[in-house]
């Protein structure tokens, strides 16, 4: 019997974890697991629902990035009735994206990874948090804080609502935006690129900076991702599936979904995980998420992004496996948003009264998928013909990860396995803060956050770090 080591719970990510991490009697990692603690259970209860209801039902699936669920499910009820949204409600939808991803991006580079890029992962705890970063970088604060209120706002607005969105409906939107509201929000876009790359030149100097510890979590791995004619796009398009020399194996759509992917549920925790079908008897990890969006897209739309990709490339390889330089890709993307909801503000179409398409066809099984701030998310809903879900499946990025991310754990255990319990716990919870995983974000635990990790031997305990 190996040494166990539990990390319970991991901090600085949305939602409630633990890991535990395995060791040989060779004293060496056998095994790494990340545990999702939370059970939700939302793709039972909204069976015999009105599928019109899971835009707004879903959207409570998730706090940080509910406008993602609101979208994905709009447009699988969209495919239900079997109708096109006008142009003027897909801008609006594609502005609420772009507001969603900003507002993510920004949060979780400052709030939660920022901590360990700025301080070091060898840093005390309470030198290693949002309030001590704020102390030694404070204009990089401001910035980034900024930019989430920036991206918020435009989501609350095009939304309806900051947190649960209401405003995506069958067929398009239920309102519009007013040209006063236009107007505020493109000056806010505008300003939001100026920002983006301010909190970009420090990002990329604080990756740097670290660059042998984000070089020392190499994973070779296939990527999925959106494409639109091979330009990055987080609303619509084909899925692109390449290999780990960067080849395009495959683009399918959305309703393709179980040709392709596995799901497994797994003893250990109540994230189901998926695995990419490369063969009728070989299935594969494989990663979603920003690093994987950079990896697949062949031109990025907006031209101050399409240049920090270049250096993103340059700086990291293309395509690159540096897990941590998924933290870079975020910065990319993120001001690839500001300057996309810049060009969707511009557009006169947006102020069109002309919103939602009105007719319906016979309810079907209705598949969509959008990319979310961590990746691709599905929802396939089957109806009967009162158009109420009998069955219902959704595929979050994280689940589509969580493969990739406990062989992340089992790299940063073998690294840090002879430091300090400090460095040891830090470490092992940077491999995962590097995906930015969403365990049902909306669920809350009540009280203190404890950290405890155990060491222990056939039932004797050897090592015991409490935080």
């Amino acid at each position: 019997m190996g040494n166990i080591i539990t990390i319970n719970p991991v901090t600085r990510i949305e939602g409630h974890a633990k890991v535990t991490v395995e060791l040989g009697d060779d004293g060496r990692v056998s095994a790494a697991l990340l545990h999702v603690m939370e059970f939700r259970g939302f793709e039972r209860f909204v069976q015999g629902m009105h599928v019109e209801k899971m835009p707004t039902v879903t959207s409570r699936i998730c706090g940080t990035c509910p406008h993602a669920h609101h979208l994905v499910a709009a447009k699988a009820v969209d495919a239900v009735f079997g109708v096109e949204i006008p142009p003027a409600a897909r801008l609006l939808r594609e502005l609420l994206n772009a507001g969603s991803i900003i507002h993510s991006h920004a949060i979780h580079f400052f709030a939660l990874a920022g901590p360990d890029l700025f301080m070091g992962i060898d840093a005390a705890p309470e030198k290693r948090n949002l309030v001590a970063l704020l102390g030694v970088a404070p204009e990089v604060g401001k910035a980034a804080l900024r930019l989430r209120s920036i991206g918020q706002r435009i989501a609350e607005e095009v939304g309806g609502r900051g947190t649960h969105p209401v405003t995506c409906v069958v067929g398009g939107m239920a309102s519009g935006i007013s040209a006063d509201t236009r107007a505020l929000l493109l000056k806010m876009a505008e300003e939001a690129v100026t920002i983006a790359q301010t909190v970009i030149a420090a990002g990329r100097g604080a990756l740097t900076n670290n660059d042998s510890l984000l070089r020392s979590f190499t994973q070779p791995l296939h990527d999925l991702a959106t494409v639109n004619n091979g330009a990055l796009d987080c609303y619509d398009g084909a899925i692109r599936i390449r290999d780990p020399e960067g080849k395009t194996l495959r683009e399918f759509k959305s309703t393709e979904y179980r040709e392709v992917m596995l799901e497994e549920a797994l003893p250990h925790t109540y994230a189901k995980q998926v695995l990419l079908r490369t063969s009728a008897s070989e299935t594969k990890p494989y990663r979603v998420g920003p690093l994987a969006r950079l990896n697949n897209v062949d031109t990025i739309d907006t031209p101050l992004a399409a240049a920090e990709w270049k250096v993103f490339r340059e700086l990291w390889g293309a395509p690159c496996h540096l897990t941590g330089a998924q933290h870079h890709a975020r910065l990319v993307e993120m001001l690839h948003h500001a300057e996309k909801a810049v060009q969707i503000l511009k557009n006169e179409e947006i102020l069109s009264g002309n919103i939602r398409t009105r007719g319906r066809g016979t309810p079907r099984r209705g598949i969509a998928h959008v990319e979310a701030p961590r990746g691709i998310l599905i929802h396939d809903f089957d109806v009967d013909a009162n158009a109420n879900v009998t069955a219902a499946n959704l595929l979050v990025a994280t689940q589509h990860n969580i493969a990739a991310i406990n062989e992340s754990v089992k790299l940063a255990a073998d690294k840090f396995l002879s430091a300090s319990d400090t460095t040891l716990t830090n470490g092992v919870e940077f491999a995962i803060r590097c995906w930015d995983p969403c365990l049902s974000c909306s669920t809350h635990a009540v009280g203190q956050m404890p950290l405890e990790l155990t060491i222990s031997h056939q039932g004797t305990t050897l090592r015991r770090i409490v935080r």
